[in-house]
């Protein structure tokens, strides 16, 4: 037998077919700069491209894709954190943008590509999250594994100013604005930081919510509201 989880996402995906095919064939595209325009610098990180295989972006389809690393070479202000040294551990960036998901085109969720990859999820929680200027965000929480190496991740959907964790949720105020203003555009932005040995788990935390707290407002660039 079939879970309900599984028939919601076939309702969704109904309802998104139904939806798009009679608003007719194109979206309206708000215009937005390139993700390759995203600060290489933010705080006391400098990041550097990675590049993303041509299967994997065979599988993500027709968007704008950002993978990038940022290290630090400076100490990062992280109160009471028990392990200083550890704070300067890499973060990694993914976004990934689609200015329409009407083609067939839709955001991936971490739940189904990560664990192609060898991760198990040890823990999934959804948090609130400020960003330097105080604005609210809703964002999902994840502690991965993958043998000895362990990763604490943030991401949520964003799409016409929301931030949304729930992969369900998203999709169901995409059919909605498909409705009201013939938009699908919609993108994943994932934050990622490995744990080290010496660390706990709150601080990997601590170092990627600093992060995202100072590269969150930078989106509106990136992704239209």
């Amino acid at each position: 037998m079939k879970s309900p989880k599984f028939w919601i996402v076939v309702l969704l995906l109904v309802a998104t077919a139904l939806v798009l095919y009679s608003r007719g064939d194109t979206d309206r595209v708000v215009a937005s700069e390139p993700l390759k325009l995203m600060p290489e610098t933010i705080g006391s990180w400098t990041g550097q491209d990675l590049p993303i295989a041509d299967d994997v972006l065979a599988v993500l389809g027709k968007g704008d894709f950002l993978n990038r690393v940022y290290t630090s070479s400076q100490p990062i202000d992280i109160s009471q954190t028990s392990t200083p040294v550890a704070a300067n551990l890499p973060i990694g960036l993914f976004i990934g943008y689609f200015p329409t998901q009407r083609t067939g085109q839709s955001i991936h969720s971490p739940q189904n590509c990560l664990p192609g990859a060898g991760w198990t999820f040890e823990s999934h929680s959804y948090l609130p999250l400020k960003d330097i200027n105080g604005k609210s965000f809703r964002v999902g929480e994840y502690l991965i594994s993958n043998g000895e190496t362990r990763q604490f991740v943030i991401y949520w959907y964003q799409a016409h100013g929301r931030s949304i964790p729930n992969e369900y949720v998203a999709r169901a105020y995409m059919v909605a604005d498909a409705i009201r203003m013939n938009r699908t555009d919609g993108a994943l932005v994932r934050v990622i930081t490995q744990i080290a040995p010496t660390e706990t788990v709150a601080d990997a935390r601590k170092r990627a919510v600093r992060f995202t707290s100072l590269m969150a407002p930078m989106l509106p660039r990136f992704i239209p509201n």
